[in-house]
């Protein structure tokens, strides 16, 4: 008796939609068909049917790959956008920066103290430098 054997991770399954081939794959080929063959017809008078058949094999072999490599879920284009970016765009030196509380509880309570400086300030008829003002004053 003949069996058939089911797969339990259905999400790598994809549907097929004519000759056996997903979505992505004949919008991948078509392009590639398209471009490919008539180079081979052209070049194939001039420069022989080995290096025309070379020519069709280089021309249509970005849309293979786009069509059918796929690393951990992901197709060429996103893996090549994630490679770009780490090689040219994101910075190289990305250092560990951390939000220090103590040294936010330090920069409210200055805060907090200036506000108070300027009150007492207003209060006294405007007389003393505030705190910005005295910071300023010393470099």
């Amino acid at each position: 008796m003949a069996y058939v054997t089911v797969p339990k991770d259905l999400s790598k399954i994809k549907t097929k939609v004519f000759f056996g081939l997903t979505k992505r794959q004949l919008i991948c080929f078509t392009p590639a068909v398209l471009l490919g063959v008539p180079l081979f017809f052209l070049l194939k008078e001039s420069a022989g049917n080995s290096t025309a058949t070379l020519c069709m094999m280089m021309v249509m072999l970005p849309f293979f790959l786009l069509a059918m490599y796929e690393k951990n879920g992901q197709p060429l284009e996103v893996i090549l956008k994630q490679m770009i970016e780490t090689k040219f765009i994101r910075p190289k030196n990305r250092p560990y920066q951390t939000n220090n509380f103590y040294e936010a509880l330090a920069r409210q309570r200055d805060l907090e103290m200036e506000v108070k400086r300027i009150v007492q300030n207003r209060k006294n008829g405007g007389k003393g430098k505030t705190h910005r003002q005295r910071e300023k004053g010393r470099g």
